[in-house]
């Protein structure tokens, strides 16, 4: 096997030490701020298992680059408000990789530095899908 260049817990910790990460419960005492959208990177199936942020915007991780750039045919408006985003995954590394994208790109966001696997710990609101 060939040796890689940088492993992926150094591309994640690269990309934490150069974003806004936000603690959960900083996260949860803004969960109804209406400046603020929560954007859920997990795959369909982990919000269907797990639940998911009340109001977030689920935005599929191999999509987020391209429903954020405006001269994209896959841009999405929700990404063209002036907002804060807060971007999340299970644990904190998928969302720490893609918002230093972002950032590269031009995009302003940030992170949640747990990911969603303390948010109802700590007593954060979670919607489940229909029928569970």
């Amino acid at each position: 096997m060939p040796k890689l260049k940088k492993t992926a817990a150094q591309m994640v910790a690269d990309a934490r030490a150069r974003i806004e990460e936000v603690e959960t419960a900083d996260l949860i005492a803004q969960v109804d701020d209406p400046n603020t959208v929560i954007v859920d990177i997990r795959d369909v199936r982990e919000r269907e298992r797990t639940g998911y942020i009340p109001g977030s915007v689920h935005a599929p991780r191999g999509m987020v680059e391209f429903w954020v750039d405006p001269d994209s045919p896959y841009y999405k408006e929700v990404f063209g408000q002036d907002k804060r985003y807060v971007f999340h995954c299970a644990s904190g590394w998928r969302s720490a990789l893609t918002v230093a994208t972002l950032q590269d790109m031009g995009f302003e966001a940030a992170h949640l530095k747990e990911g969603f696997s303390t948010w109802e710990k700590q007593g954060g609101p979670v919607e489940k899908t229909k029928g569970d």
